[in-house]
């Protein structure tokens, strides 16, 4: 029979899918063990901190859209549902395995993580 292996903790992959729910498990993932030496987990990490930076940013953006009719306001429509799929593409990629590299985010978190 073959021997078990004894896995402590999540895997990489639920790891770098959970390190998108906000920021706070990808700074954890950063700082314990054994998830801050998989460059899997690490480029998920960052790539979650940068995208929560932008989220932040839009959401200043929407702000100042809020004031203008109309035009203002599907322009924050865009601006959100295209966050949201960020996200979501993010996160899908992550629990399978693979890597969604958001423009300029991604190349920053692939430079971050060492990858």
């Amino acid at each position: 029979m073959p021997e078990e292996i004894a896995q402590t903790g999540l895997s990489d992959n639920a790891a770098g899918g959970l390190a998108y729910v906000t920021f706070i498990p990808a700074i954890i993932f950063l700082v314990v063990a054994p998830y801050n030496q998989s460059a899997n987990v690490r480029f998920h990490s960052w790539q979650s901190i940068f995208l929560t930076g932008l989220a932040v940013v839009v959401w200043v953006v929407n702000m100042i859209l809020a004031f203008i009719p109309i035009i203002g306001w599907l322009i924050m429509l865009v601006l959100g549902l295209g966050l949201l799929v960020l996200w979501i593409l993010c996160v899908v990629k992550a629990f399978g395995g693979g890597r969604f590299m958001i423009p300029v985010i991604g190349a920053l978190a692939a430079k971050q993580a060492g990858v």
